[in-house]
């Protein structure tokens, strides 16, 4: 689920709800609650995993990282790290598109 839609990442994204795959076998983002809380006021987290509707929830979390965060902002906002793999869902023989929309709209943004 894209939460900071005005970043050029995804700025030019139709849609909230991407459907990136996953490739981190154990690794999850962890964090103290004080830097959870920095990250939530700084409107830092960029993506979080989620059901095909949004729906933030333990349930739709695959590998258990706080918060369900896939990806976070840097302060200035023009850093992201993520967990999912945009790459590998850039062509519909590679199971899916959505990877392409999210580097389609970093061209046209930076």
């Amino acid at each position: 689920k894209i939460n900071k839609d005005e970043s050029k990442y995804f700025k030019n994204i139709k849609k909230n709800v991407l459907e990136l795959h996953i490739a981190h076998n154990d690794g999850n983002y962890f964090c103290s609650k004080d830097e959870l809380k920095s990250l939530e006021d700084n409107n830092q987290i960029a993506v979080n995993y989620c059901g095909q509707n949004g729906e933030v929830t333990e349930q739709f979390n695959p590998n258990g990282s706080i918060n369900n965060i896939a990806g976070i902002f840097n302060k200035n906002k023009n850093i992201i790290g993520m967990m999912p793999h945009p790459e590998r869902m850039i062509d519909n023989y590679l199971s899916g598109e959505d990877g392409s929309l999210f580097f389609k709209g970093l061209v046209e943004n930076i």
